[in-house]
């Protein structure tokens, strides 16, 4: 097992493992202990109660994070002629189509979200092996396929994410910056937070938000309380 460095040692010492806190005090917490020299990613690991394998308990959405991610988030448009300027003045990085479906299908997927017309995602389809395991396959349900492709681009470069449990039942997502302030940081948690309660599936049986952890990048976690906000 590697050793604990000193800065690391001083970060574990400072968090109370046998105390659930709540989102504010996670927020500075998490900050104090993150001692890296980059912008660390701050991130959420939420367990849920559920059985991601049956279609009736699976947890999939988008939310706004109302401080934004930190990141600059890099679109791709695929689009008709008709709707490259629309994508444009909305901030799309990259704007085309068979040009860039041509790319993709040669390897390259160096932006962060793919966005649509429902026109288009035939030609998508054959594509999936590569999209799919990154995640960049545009979907109806994450508003990432539509005719308002200017709404679509400007939501994910304002903050707009999406997530979906993983096989083992745990949402992970990146909700900002060590840079943020703690109120910034505890309020895109807390839109979080409510955003899965209120996609509960009505199959999911007893405890639905088991355990929640807050990290930043290469800092110890610290766990939240699950019924406080």
């Amino acid at each position: 097992m590697a050793r604990l460095t000193k800065k690391q040692k001083e970060a574990q010492a400072k968090i109370d493992r046998n105390k659930l806190y709540s989102v504010d005090e996670a927020s500075a917490l998490v900050k104090e202990i993150t001692t890296v020299k980059f912008d660390a990613s701050i991130d959420l690991a939420v367990r849920l109660g559920v059985d991601p394998r049956k279609a009736n308990q699976m947890v999939r959405g988008v939310v706004t994070l109302p401080h934004g991610t930190g990141k600059d988030v890099k679109v791709l448009a695929l689009v008709t002629p008709d709707k490259e300027a629309e994508a444009k003045e909305a901030g799309a990085d990259y704007i085309g189509l068979d040009e860039y479906l041509d790319k993709i299908k040669g390897g390259w997927t160096d932006v962060d979200v793919i966005i649509t017309m429902p026109s288009v995602m035939g030609k998508l389809g054959p594509l999936g092996r590569v999209l799919g395991p990154r995640g960049l396959m545009p979907n109806p349900k994450t508003g990432t396929v539509t005719m308002d492709v200017a709404k679509a681009v400007s939501d994910v470069k304002a903050g707009k994410i999406d997530f979906k449990v993983d096989k083992t039942g745990i949402v992970h997502a990146a909700i900002g910056k060590s840079s943020f302030s703690a109120d910034k940081i505890a309020g895109n948690a807390k839109e979080l937070l409510d955003t899965l309660m209120k996609l509960k599936p009505a199959a999911a049986k007893g405890v639905y938000m088991k355990s929640v952890y807050m990290s930043s990048t290469m800092s110890p976690s610290v766990q939240l309380d699950p019924k406080v906000g």
